[in-house]
């Protein structure tokens, strides 16, 4: 194409010229037909040959550079050679010819200079045009809820995103206005195509999580089939998540699970208000989030307690960015050293303290026994003694789901935790011991995105090309989001559930299989093409499925309706008190053997599952 536009160009100026020629002198040049046939035909000829010799038409318009002048001069000069040769072998020459010929080569070299200049602007011109219209995504939104009409106004003249019409899987609504805007029906995989085509949309814009879920099965995934961006409009202050404004895209934490229990955020506040709240674990995933919530509460002192120096360190900088005027102390202090934990009281007298601070990846506490054991459970021991010792209100203790009915080291450690702590409460609500504080314990499951949780480490595989390794195939596990996680233990500060294990429902188990699968798909791969899948085997103490933390045979219903309490066996304090500290000795000693045997004692529930420690089952 090039080829032919630059033959056709210098053609059209030897043309040019003729005629031009003719008018100077048209009595002897005007008349000769023989000489503006050969003219025009070795023009052409001549024109091909060089243009074809030199490969001007090889050089990229857009990357025109004076080396690629020089080449069409020489090409153009060749082709003027060959003309006037051929001039002089079959037409007579006359005194006009050299100028003709000169003309015939600076005009051709200007012309195919300037349409070359001229393509160039064009490019830049359209490609500018296109980098604004990628900078403005246009979006259809989902629904027509109160928040996708607040949504249209609210980007009506943003230069990112066009919100060019709603989209609805309602037919009632097909070509229905809302919000001046067109209104568009789905019912499958080509609507949506067409419309993409149409509207030359590029997503689809969730206001809703319920929306995205769903939607989950199908519109989200006709977008990932067609290479549509699925995003998401975060709430404006939305706890624990996105606290700006902007859209972002749809993460599978969105799509899993059922809809968050809601509590009341009000009543938390007041009960908050004006007090002295400490944190241990403060720098993790719950224990962070917990002093986020607890920023906005209008508390009188925040003081957080880890041992992680770099993330306790960028909490800091967090915390001192947006919350200004909050008066927070972070302390450097490992819950395993009792000293420090008793400066951390005596020094600033917490009203209320959030123990967050635990050991929690099963595989390693099943290779580290010991530390799950002296972290887990005498940690926690020595923060409920100090909380009696300086007269705090109540404590909070964050469990897991892993301690109903354990199957691993880690799972063990805080069921032991929880019958030290409740133990501890019980007696003093009987007088049996001395103190006022009311002690809390919450379980909850897996939470999403937290530190080496499954989520972060698939999306990590997933950015490295693959593969996503999934322990088996069946496995299955409840979910729960961080923001949902703490506002529940909040809840439980402020409930009637002292000395009490609180569990909520979790809605149904998701596969991890099928988690993997999805998020693949939301990452624009194909499964087993782009992402292959590799099923590595169960690991040391893990489960195939989780307990059910919430169902009516092993649970109490509360106020909340989402929220329950655990029917668990009680323990004396004496015994809870005994078993402590001869598993601290034993763990101290690095006894391993007796302290698990110990362990399962205490926990006849405890039977290890893939693990070493199977040996130590009661037969």
């Amino acid at each position: 194409m090039v080829l032919a536009m630059d033959v056709i160009l210098t053609v059209l100026v030897s043309a040019i010229v003729a005629i031009g020629a003719s008018f100077l002198d048209p009595a002897s040049l005007g008349s000769r037909t023989r000489f503006w046939i050969v003219w025009m035909s070795s023009a052409l000829v001549s024109s091909l040959i060089m243009f074809l010799a030199v490969k001007t038409y090889a050089i990229i318009i857009r990357h025109t550079s004076f080396k690629d002048i020089i080449k069409f001069a020489i090409a153009l000069g060749g082709k003027v050679v060959m003309m006037f040769v051929s001039l002089l072998a079959f037409a007579r020459v006359n005194r006009f010819i050299g100028g003709m010929l000169f003309l015939d080569f600076l005009l051709s070299l200007l012309l195919l200079m300037a349409v070359r200049l001229l393509m160039i602007s064009v490019y830049d011109i359209y490609k500018s045009k296109v980098r604004e219209l990628q900078k403005c995504r246009r979006v259809l939104v989902y629904g027509t809820s109160d928040k996708s009409e607040s949504a249209i106004a609210r980007f009506r003249n943003s230069p990112h995103y066009e919100l060019i019409g709603v989209i609805t899987p309602n037919s009632s609504l097909k070509y229905a206005k809302f919000n001046d805007k067109s209104v568009y029906y789905f019912k499958d995989e080509k609507d949506v195509d067409r419309l993409a085509l149409s509207l030359s949309a590029t997503g689809v814009l969730f206001t809703r999580k319920e929306d995205a879920r769903l939607e989950n099965e199908r519109l989200i995934k006709y977008c990932s089939d067609l290479g549509m961006k699925v995003l998401f409009l975060p709430e404006v202050g939305e706890l624990g998540e996105d606290r700006g404004s902007n859209i972002r895209e749809v993460k599978i934490e969105d799509l899993l699970g059922r809809d968050e229990i809601m509590v009341s955020m009000s009543e938390i506040r007041s009960g908050f208000a004006g007090k002295t709240v400490m944190v241990t674990g403060a720098a993790g995933s719950i224990g962070s989030e917990l002093c986020r919530q607890l920023a906005t509460f209008g508390i009188s002192r925040l003081v957080l307690f880890d041992n992680a120096e770099t993330p306790m360190h960028n909490l800091r900088l967090e915390l001192e960015e947006a919350f200004p005027k909050l008066d927070f102390i972070p302390l450097i202090g490992d819950v395993r050293s009792k000293m420090r934990l008793d400066y951390a009281f005596r020094r600033f007298h917490p009203e209320v303290v959030f123990h967050a601070a635990a050991y929690k990846h099963v595989p390693l506490m099943e290779e580290n026994p010991c530390e799950a054991v002296l972290v887990n459970l005498v940690g926690t021991s020595y923060v409920a003694d100090l909380c009696i010792k300086y007269g705090v209100e109540k404590m909070v203790m964050i469990s897991t789901d892993k301690a109903v009915n354990p199957t691993n080291i880690m799972g063990c450690s805080k069921r032991l935790a929880e019958i030290y702590v409740q133990s501890l409460g019980l007696a003093i609500e009987r007088g049996q011991h001395e103190g006022k504080t009311l002690f809390v314990t919450t379980r909850f499951g897996n939470v999403l995105g937290s530190n080496g949780s499954v989520i972060p480490r698939f999306r990590d595989q997933i950015r490295k090309g693959g593969p996503v390794t999934v322990t088996h195939p069946d496995i299955t596990r409840f979910f729960m989001t961080i923001p949902e996680a703490c506002r529940l233990v909040m809840e439980a500060v402020i409930m009637d559930t002292a000395n009490r294990i609180c569990v909520f429902d979790m809605g149904e188990p998701v596969k991890i299989d099928s988690l993997a699968r999805r998020m693949i798909e939301l990452s624009g791969l194909v499964v087993d093409k782009d992402i292959k899948i590799e099923y590595t085997g169960l690991r040391p103490g893990e489960k195939l499925y989780e307990e059910v933390l919430s169902n009516v045979e092993n649970t109490e219903p509360t106020k909340h309706g989402r929220i329950r309490v655990a029917k668990v066996r009680t323990y004396e304090y004496s015994e809870a008190r005994e078993a402590v500290n001869a598993l601290g000795k034993l763990a101290s000693e690095v006894n391993i053997p007796d302290m698990v045997k110990m362990m399962k004692q205490v926990v006849p529930e405890f039977i290890s599952k893939n693990s070493k420690f199977s040996e130590y089952d009661a037969k």
